[in-house]
């Protein structure tokens, strides 16, 4: 994984409640080994980011040509419910969203975000609101400035809001590890322990 430390990025809206797993990215296209290449797939579901001739749905969110190149994706409650398939993340990280900010997650998908390197945020209900208003409405792409050094989420225009993070997830992402890198990490210490109790 990546370090992440600090991210300026175009801010896409998705104004819906209780998206899961399988909207964002249908079990027909898990097919692949590889976690890459899942992007092409999200939210492909029928009525969806697709017309059923394949071309893009102009009426769906993520097809406005001011969210193209988003990192920042802003979504409804619930966001990541259903089943704990790691190939939601996947797709949305393939696809150039590195934060999520939503006002509650599906647990496991929220875990599944930073053990991919995803940066998943928990911001109240009125500044969710607040923040969709000003991506939906700006015709060139919103921006925002994400600082997990920091905890702090700001933009151009004034806009500034903390945010916490569990110290653990924290630095594993600005370290770039997961979970094993993490534990790597104490190779020293848990060789000293073993030595120590043998």
């Amino acid at each position: 994984m990546k370090p992440f430390i600090k991210l300026n990025g175009v801010v896409a809206s998705l104004d819906r409640e209780n998206v899961d797993t399988d909207q964002i990215i249908p079990a027909v296209h898990l097919k692949r080994i590889e976690r890459s290449g899942f992007g092409q797939f999200l939210f492909s579901q029928p009525g969806w980011r697709f017309l059923s001739d394949g071309q893009p749905d102009p009426a769906f969110e993520l097809n406005k040509p001011s969210y193209q190149g988003a990192s920042i994706l802003i979504a409804g409650r619930n966001f990541g419910g259903g089943s704990s398939r790691e190939h939601a993340p996947w797709a949305l990280l393939d696809y150039g969203f590195s934060v999520i900010i939503a006002p509650s997650f599906a647990d496991i998908f929220y875990n599944n975000c930073f053990q991919n390197g995803m940066l998943p945020i928990i911001l109240e209900d009125s500044v969710i609101k607040s923040l969709m208003e000003k991506s939906q409405s700006s015709a060139e792409g919103y921006e925002l400035t994400v600082d997990l050094q920091n905890e702090e989420i700001y933009d151009g225009e004034g806009f500034r809001i903390g945010f916490k993070t569990d110290p653990y997830r924290r630095e594993s992402l600005l370290k770039g590890l997961d979970d094993i890198g993490m534990t790597l990490e104490m190779t020293d210490k848990i060789l000293a322990f073993e030595r120590a109790n043998q």
